[in-house]
């Protein structure tokens, strides 16, 4: 058994200043249970916390760290940027050879705008696709998360589904009188939707594989559907790769599916760790952006040099030869040995991945949308973590959240992670 005496300590005194006892809900672990582990360090794929326990580390910071924690280029990167100031509030050509870096892997995002967060970049491509169309409905599906703004947190995953509050006290019924939601994989449910609003949807936004609800992957034909309809209608198709992008593939889903949406979303990796979120796509509609045209977006920390060298030097390495594909050999593996426990354990559990992103789900099936992973045996979940945890194993502290895998990780954390799994599933 972990000792986690100096953890609690730590957690309850900073319930008394944090709502919760923590900055971001699901690390309470208020779905798993437990004293959430106090993090004092971490090094390529270890977390290390107060107490000196070490985990296999599968969440990366929910995904930035696909390299592994403090990788030897990222870091010098970083001690190199910090040597010429921390922030400026003006420009700099490392901002513009970031946004070159990516323009090659996302052909699509002929133009885009740095800024700070992968909801921020959410609240504010939402508003430059309404202004271009003239229009103010957006559709979403339920279990995506694309951020906390006002607007978009109805039926959404993440923490606000592990938590039952999926639409937030505190949100005004204007702010979300535009939002409307289908299912996910739910085709007829769409086209139900534009019947239902012709001409009034100015954009379809999704997470193009989603990983806040679980890792739940799109029905083969789905993302082609949308792309036709939405092109039908005049409305735009915004891809939310905030965490897909870089992960499940080099040129994310967009990449792998050879569709090519009006407008993206990119985050958590782009900045290689450090607070960094992007939007951008057609260059017609990114005019519309100022200075350059009447939208307006702003922020003082947007293209922070310190983010922008870590994603650089992320991107650059991600970018050799052989390095996606040592990424996504790991997670098979991983998948391939989660998926092999049912049948040795008798435990109902379905697993699924793609590039360097993995989810699994203790169903009798493979799950296809938000309603079917509530289906799923979230109380063996729970004790699932715990005992993990227990192991020396750190997943995602929610039944709802898809995990991730990084060049770090050995061919031997892998191992002992799967045996970990089986000995928890058979006690």
């Amino acid at each position: 058994m972990r000792a986690i005496e100096l953890s609690r300590k730590a957690f309850e005194k900073a319930a008394k200043i944090f709502p919760g006892g923590v900055n971001s809900p699901v690390r309470a672990f208020g779905g798993v249970g437990g004293t959430p582990p106090f993090i004092k360090k971490a090094q390529g794929s270890y977390l290390y916390d107060l107490d000196g326990n070490r985990y296999i580390d599968y969440i990366g910071s929910w995904g930035p760290m696909i390299l592994g924690h403090g990788h030897p280029e990222v870091l010098e990167a970083l001690r190199e940027a910090l040597g010429q100031g921390l922030s400026y509030g003006a420009p700099t050509e490392g901002e513009t050879s970031l946004a070159e870096a990516i323009q090659l892997l996302y052909p699509s995002m002929e133009m885009m705008r740095l800024v700070s967060s992968g909801t921020e970049a959410c609240m504010a491509v939402l508003r430059v696709a309404r202004a271009f169309t003239k229009r103010e409905k957006i559709l979403k599906f339920a279990g995506c998360y694309h951020g906390h703004a006002d607007m978009l947190l109805v039926k959404a995953g993440s923490g606000a589904l592990t938590f039952g509050l999926p639409d937030s006290p505190g949100v005004p019924q204007g702010a979300t009188r535009g939002t409307l939601v289908a299912s996910y994989n739910n085709l007829e449910e769409v086209r139900e939707i534009f019947r239902n609003h012709p001409g009034e949807i100015a954009a379809v936004i999704l997470e193009p594989i989603v990983g806040n609800a679980g890792f739940i992957r799109p029905e083969p034909g789905f993302l082609e559907e949308l792309r036709s309809i939405t092109e039908k209608d005049g409305a735009l198709l915004i891809f939310d790769e905030v965490m897909t992008g870089f992960r499940v593939a080099l040129k994310g889903v967009q990449g792998l599916s050879k569709i090519k949406p009006d407008l993206t979303t990119l985050g958590k990796i782009a900045g290689g760790g450090m607070p960094l979120g992007v939007y951008g796509g057609r260059r017609d509609i990114m005019s519309m952006v100022a200075p350059q045209g009447p939208v307006y977006q702003a922020g003082t920390l947007s293209g922070n040099p310190l983010a922008v060298a870590c994603g650089r030097k992320t991107l650059e390495v991600l970018s050799r030869p052989g390095v996606m594909e040592e990424i996504s050999d790991k997670t098979e593996m991983l998948g391939q040995g989660i998926r092999s426990l049912s049948h040795k354990t008798g435990v109902p559990i379905v697993a699924d991945w793609q590039g360097g992103m993995f989810g699994f789900f203790f169903h009798s099936k493979p799950v296809r949308s938000l309603e079917e992973a509530k289906g799923c045996d979230s109380a063996r979940f729970k004790d699932f973590h715990q005992k993990m945890l227990d192991r020396g194993v750190y997943l995602a502290p929610s039944a709802f959240e898809a995990g991730f895998v990084s060049l770090a990780h050995s061919k031997a954390d892998i191992e002992q992670t799967l045996l970990a799994m089986e000995t928890c599933l058979e006690t």
